[in-house]
Formats: C-alpha cells, structure tokens, sequence
C-alpha cells in the first residue's frame, strides 16, 4: 500500500476513535463534550497531536511533507462528526426517558 493511502485510512480510524472519545467523555461525565464546540475543539488538538505522530513515522517516505498535513484532513473530520452522531445517537437511544413535572 503507498504511504499517502496508508495515512488516508489511518486518519479515516482516527476520526471515529476521536468520536469514541467524544461520546464516552460525555456519557462518563455528563457534561465533557457535552456541546459541539468542545467536541470540535478536542478533534482539532486530537487531529494535531496524531499528525505530529504521523509525522515522525512517515515523513522519510513522502516526497513532500506537506502532504502528511493535508493528506485526509477532509475525511478525518466528516468521519469524526458522522460517526460522533450516529455513536451519540446509539447511546441515547439506551437511555430511559425521565419526566420532569413542575407546578
């Protein structure tokens, strides 16, 4: 498999494993991730810390090293935001209802 595919297909899994993330720091906590704006803040620095990683290990076998920073940025993040949904949506649909009455 060429590197840049290689990198392609490891930021598809990264996106969903910064979704796990994101929905169990949620449904641990209550209130971690509990909005998109903290999400997408932990998927940048996640995106950013695993690039650095990428970095180290390939950047002797692309031509450009450019390449490893854009090489999926596009597909990392649709899947991140996909799949946060569609976990998200799993989680709660094991939840029970409560009703809250006022008076």
């Amino acid at each position: 498999m060429e590197t840049l595919s290689l990198i392609y297909y490891c930021k598809v899994g990264l996106g969903v494993v910064a979704a796990l993330i994101c929905v169990a720091g949620w449904a641990l906590t209550d209130s971690l991730f509990s909005n998109v704006f903290q999400g997408a803040s932990f998927a940048i620095i996640f995106y950013i810390i695993t690039y650095y990683i990428l970095k180290m290990k390939f950047v002797a076998k692309v031509d450009k090293p450019s390449k490893l920073l854009t090489t999926g940025i596009g597909v990392y993040f649709m899947t991140w935001i996909v799949s946060w949904v569609l976990i998200l949506s799993i989680v709660l649909s094991f939840t029970a209802p409560v009703a809250v009455f006022g008076y």
